[in-house]
């Protein structure tokens, strides 16, 4: 039942990656990006149930939360031009 989980996977990812290729939009290419990570999040933690290694789990949540992180950094990129706000953008003294 888990190979099958694992070549699901596989072919899912296969598709988004087509998705990222031919994406006509940044956001396009950005959400492929994302659902890779979480493909294989949801891979690390088959492969490593199938292989009787549970740190492998603790692998897949610490790639989960790079995804996020990275995610959130690109989307604030594209948003600014930058990752860091300028002096004035803090709301502060208002």
């Amino acid at each position: 039942m888990f190979l099958a989980a694992t070549v699901a996977l596989l072919a899912t990812m296969a598709l988004i990656l087509g998705r990222a290729i031919l994406g006509p939009t940044v956001f396009d290419r950005l959400q492929a990006a994302n659902s890779i990570g979480t493909c294989a999040m949801l891979f690390l933690a088959v492969l490593g149930f199938l292989n009787g290694r549970p740190e492998f789990l603790d692998l897949a949540i610490i790639y989960g939360l790079l995804n996020v992180i990275g995610t959130v950094a690109v989307l604030r990129y594209f948003r600014g031009g930058s990752l860091v706000d300028p002096a004035g953008d803090r709301g502060e003294g208002q």
